[in-house]
């Protein structure tokens, strides 16, 4: 527990529940650090004054509207106190609350502290109760109109399309995000978990690839999208080296003089798969020593920070390559015997 905000946080006139003539039948319990603390927090007196009495109404399990109104008193002064949270939904369900004013009260919650944990898990739970999720993509909208990278309200929003099947209108919601910053990360991961769900069909495979194809156009050094790319010639089941026009659309960009770190990577693993899949030798040869050249870039001068990793690529590549070799040597010579 720790008193991580000011005593402004409570009303200006907010009075000391010691001093609560309702209160009176409650004796507060302070906070027991042990005899030896290692450290002694200063805690304010309000923050004091109230936790005393939520460890006591903790203690006696006494779930009433006084109770939940400290609650919602602890919480202002800390918003990320899972215990708080916990009993408050006790008191709530003991109660039978208007879960509609607790959505509300939730939405307030949400804009002071649009990063903690226990409040989206305190609003999943009540969406949960309720079977409503008719606020959520409003609500994770406009958390994300702040930061379009809020990985909280990411999360809550995922959890609530899956759970209610709301894809229908999410890709165009993502495709703004995209347009308005096309190196959100979370906005692609997004378009990648709505695509996903309703599955990677040869033509929104043609269609995303170039719809990703079109983005690193306007920007050639953006992992994201790199990623993205990836992400669907990967999972559409088919080789990434079989998408002919993804190999030449990365070719003209290396010819181009484009060094991005992201684009070499795509290409090294495409000459990859496609020389382990390739039959006849001089042209596995060729693609080897054009993985091989790739990797030296990336060790040399591309992405030197990882040249240890590269350096292993190569090597573990080559360590197959001469497998692969082995194994065609000795078809043939078991052909010839």
């Amino acid at each position: 527990m720790s008193d991580n905000s000011s005593d402004e946080e409570l009303a200006p006139d907010w009075i000391p529940y010691r001093q609560r003539s309702d209160w009176a039948d409650v004796t507060p319990i302070e906070q027991d650090d042990g005899e030896n603390p290692v450290v002694v927090i200063s805690y304010s007196e309000k923050f004091k004054d109230v936790y005393d009495y939520f460890r006591a109404i903790l203690a006696s399990s006494e779930k009433s509207t006084r109770a939940l109104e400290l609650t919602r008193d602890a919480l202002r002064l800390n918003a990320a106190n899972y215990t708080v949270w916990q009993y408050r939904r006790d008191i709530l369900k003991a109660l039978g609350c208007n879960l509609q004013q607790e959505l509300q009260y939730i939405d307030d919650v949400i804009s002071d502290n649009p990063k903690n944990y226990q409040v989206w898990h305190h609003r999943r739970v009540i969406v949960e109760w309720l079977n409503d999720p008719s606020d959520e993509l409003r609500l994770t909208e406009s958390v994300l109109s702040m930061d379009s990278k809020n990985y909280h309200a990411w999360q809550h929003r995922q959890w609530a399309i899956k759970t209610f099947n709301l894809y229908d209108n999410e890709l165009e919601y993502v495709d703004r995000l995209i347009s308005e910053d096309v190196r959100n990360n979370s906005a692609w991961n997004q378009r990648f978990f709505v695509l996903k769900h309703f599955g990677f069909t040869p033509e929104v495979i043609q269609r995303e690839i170039q719809y990703a194809v079109n983005r690193i156009r306007l920007i050639k050094n953006n992992e994201s999208v790199w990623n993205f790319l990836g992400g669907i010639l990967h999972d559409g089941g088919a080789s990434i080296s079989q998408h002919e026009e993804v190999l030449a659309f990365c070719e003209e960009l290396y010819n181009n003089n484009v060094r991005s770190p992201y684009l070499i990577a795509f290409l090294i693993d495409l000459c990859q798969e496609k020389c382990l899949r390739e039959e006849n030798a001089e042209s596995r040869e060729a693609l080897g020593r054009r993985v091989a050249e790739l990797c030296d870039g990336m060790i040399r001068e591309h992405d030197v920070i990882r040249k240890k990793y590269w350096q292993y690529v190569v090597d573990s590549f080559q360590l197959k390559l001469n497998r692969l070799k082995a194994n065609n040597d000795g078809e043939r010579n078991d052909g010839t015997s």
